[in-house]
């Protein structure tokens, strides 16, 4: 089976230990250690001298990648329709490839399955996540919002009080 293209986009960083100092010094560059209030954005300068401003997004990005080397973790970036293994897509979920396997065959997750072998879409995981945890958040506040009706906050040894 030949992954599609989006996947060979794929690509995993490791910190290199003789790369330490400068990826510290990049960060603190991004994170504006010494930096004047006419420098307070970061910007790229090109051989020619021509100054170019990071947009915000593009400068939180380097942010997340520079912290996790300096820290000694590996980092890959992906494009969003990157075709993922089983393992991969387990991986990046941070479940077993078994319950990967299962939530795919419900339908919990969007996969294709060309031969033998199953693919998820990146942008297919990070939209489950997203749903995961907005259904979460919905249920915790719902529970909350029970448990303060019924005064649960307040409860003792007892049984709790009569609700009205």
């Amino acid at each position: 089976m030949t992954r599609t293209a989006a996947s060979v986009n794929v690509r995993t960083y490791v910190p290199d230990e003789t790369q330490d100092a400068q990826i510290l010094d990049f960060l603190n560059a991004l994170e504006g250690a010494g930096r004047s209030a006419a420098e307070a954005r970061p910007a790229l300068v090109a051989s020619d001298g021509k100054r170019l401003e990071l947009p915000e997004a593009m400068h939180e990005v380097l942010r997340q990648i520079a912290r996790a080397l300096s820290s000694g973790q590996g980092v890959t970036v992906a494009p969003m329709n990157a075709m993922l293994t089983t393992q991969e897509a387990a991986d990046f979920l941070g479940i077993a490839r078994p319950t990967l396997v299962r939530m795919l065959e419900r339908g919990d997750i969007a996969m294709d399955k060309p031969g033998r072998h199953r693919f998820v879409r990146l942008k297919d995981l990070v939209d489950f996540q997203a749903t995961e945890r907005r259904e979460r958040r919905e249920a915790l506040n719902e529970m909350t919002k029970q448990a303060e009706e019924l005064h649960l906050h307040q409860a003792t040894d007892g049984p709790p009080p009569p609700t009205r």
